[in-house]
């Protein structure tokens, strides 16, 4: 249900607690005991678990109270923060933490209470302090901070999401919120969108409804994506755009869940520079309608669109006609030709399906369960607890002699703002030097069809040399100006060439 790729090239999962027993146990005999589960009140088994990549092994980790539908964040010093959920986990927050010297001591820590008002299918985003907000969830108008000091210690009304919501549906759950450019957020939900002053609780702007007037967010559930972010030596005129794909049609959950009846999904997606003075809603059309899928932006600027159904709403129960090709948008394209679509899995990745970037290019996907339990066998689509990897194209073995391979610095360097950084790669086949870029990916947390704080910024190049020839290079970017443009924290640096990315190193903005 929840999926965070951590800056030690393990991803973190977990999902609820009160559906009974896993198939995981807890190490050394360890159970939780919790009077106030609805299900198991003594349960010896995992709900969340560490996957190291590099070994494609599993260890078990210990979450006591609940975070169904919860959200997340990484904060600037890389530690998960996870907030919220259902029952006795609505007011928590559990951290985690990558770095600890002993890695089987390495779990979640609870933090009791830490929220002032329960979150449950709330939305994170970490600012440019390296804290997280926390805005929105089921009757929830308002939001917060995490870690929380002298000057953020408030719980503050947001009125936006009280407008937006419909009684007996909502469609203002997990809020599509992007850090802009300028330190105001840009939130959207339902149908309509504003730019927000979080420091002064004052809108901004408001924008025009999206053409069509369907609903986009959770249950309808499209999803959406800031774009790459470039020219970042422009400041707050650099341009950012947002991306919003797919949803259901006005009154599609009611019509499946209480008369079953499936509605077509929406197969549209909306485009809005959201710095423009001018600003309009450009509508395309994706090759398919879709909901409840994840879209990525990848280390080349390409953004994929995978996962989901193409009819119903999210929900139990409430999807029909399971996607199984992915997309790829190229969003510099002209209109009319961006999509382009992909090899299909053979696994249907419904409700509660997540998938996130790995550093080496290639997409994790994994799970699906529109059930209100583990249910494996005689429903029309069963619990699924696999994961598989999409490989994009770029990782085709006919792009191995244009792909290049960074050389220095080594992963985990300490980078700061505003400084040119030299970066060495290699490539074995022909160059060319004006399709070079570099960019860096900020790991999203994925949930329901929405990866918070997820940012992708093209650095500017000030320089590519062949000091060595022989396929070698050194090229020298400028890092972001401002944490305002790159909160701080863990970033995957990639070289990209001919559209075909490196494998990531890490990088700590600081």
């Amino acid at each position: 249900m929840h999926m965070q790729l951590l800056h030690n090239d393990r991803v973190v999962f977990f999902d609820r607690t009160d559906f009974g027993a896993s198939n995981l146990s807890l190490p050394n005999g360890q159970c939780r005991i919790n009077p106030r589960d609805e299900y198991l009140k003594v349960d010896c088994t995992a709900h969340s678990a560490e996957y190291d990549i590099s070994t494609n092994s599993i260890r078990p980790l210990n979450i006591q109270t609940d975070t169904w539908c919860s959200s997340g964040t990484v904060l600037g010093d890389g530690r998960l923060a996870q907030t919220g959920g259902y029952n006795d986990g609505e007011r928590d927050v559990k951290t985690f933490q990558p770095d600890c010297t002993n890695i089987s001591n390495c779990d979640w820590v609870e933090n009791p209470n830490a929220l002032f008002e329960h979150r449950w299918y709330a939305t994170n985003h970490v600012l440019p302090d390296g804290s997280s907000i926390i805005l929105g969830g089921r009757r929830g108008f308002s939001y917060e901070f995490f870690p929380k000091t002298s000057t953020t210690s408030t719980l503050t009304p947001f009125p936006f999401l009280a407008e937006v919501n419909e009684r007996g549906v909502e469609n203002n759950l997990y809020a599509f919120v992007f850090l802009n450019v300028d330190g105001n957020l840009f939130v959207f939900a339902n149908n309509r969108a504003i730019l927000f002053d979080y420091k002064r609780n004052v809108v901004v702007r408001n924008y025009t409804t999206v053409p069509g007037g369907d609903p986009r967010n959770y249950p309808s559930t499209g999803s959406a994506v800031l774009l790459p972010i470039k020219n970042l030596e422009l400041g707050a005129k650099a341009e950012a755009e947002v991306l919003i794909c797919g949803g259901a049609r006005h009154g599609a959950y009611v019509k499946a869940a209480s008369q079953s009846w499936f509605l077509p999904a929406l197969n549209s997606c909306a485009r809005l520079k959201i710095n423009d003075p001018n600003a309009t809603w450009v509508m395309e059309t994706m090759p398919m309608p879709r909901i409840m899928s994840d879209m990525l932006v990848l280390p080349n600027g390409d953004v994929l669109i995978i996962n989901g159904a193409g009819a119903g709403t999210a929900g139990w129960e409430l999807g029909r006609e399971p996607v199984l090709s992915p997309v790829t948008y190229h969003p510099d394209n002209v209109l009319g030709s961006r999509f382009e679509v992909m090899k299909a899995t053979t696994i249907p990745r419904m409700y509660h399906s997540c998938a996130v970037l790995l550093r080496d290019g290639r997409v994790l996907v994994g799970g699906s369960n529109p059930h209100h339990f583990y249910n494996f066998t005689n429903v029309l689509f069963p619990t699924d607890l696999t994961l598989e990897a999409f490989s994009p194209p770029y990782l085709d073995s006919n792009q191995a002699s244009i792909r290049p391979s960074i050389t220095s610095p080594g992963s985990s360097t300490i980078i700061n703002y505003g400084t040119i950084i030299k970066i060495g790669f290699s490539i074995s086949g022909l160059v060319n030097p004006s399709s070079i870029k570099v960019t860096m990916v900020r790991p999203p947390f994925n949930t329901h069809s929405f990866s918070m704080s997820q940012r992708n910024l093209v650095l500017t190049i000030t320089a590519i040399v062949n000091p060595l020839g022989l396929g070698q290079f050194e090229i020298q970017v400028r890092t972001p100006g401002s944490s305002t443009m790159a909160p701080p924290g863990y970033y995957m640096l990639f070289v990209v060439h001919q559209n075909v990315p490196s494998k990531g190193i890490w990088v700590k903005l600081a």
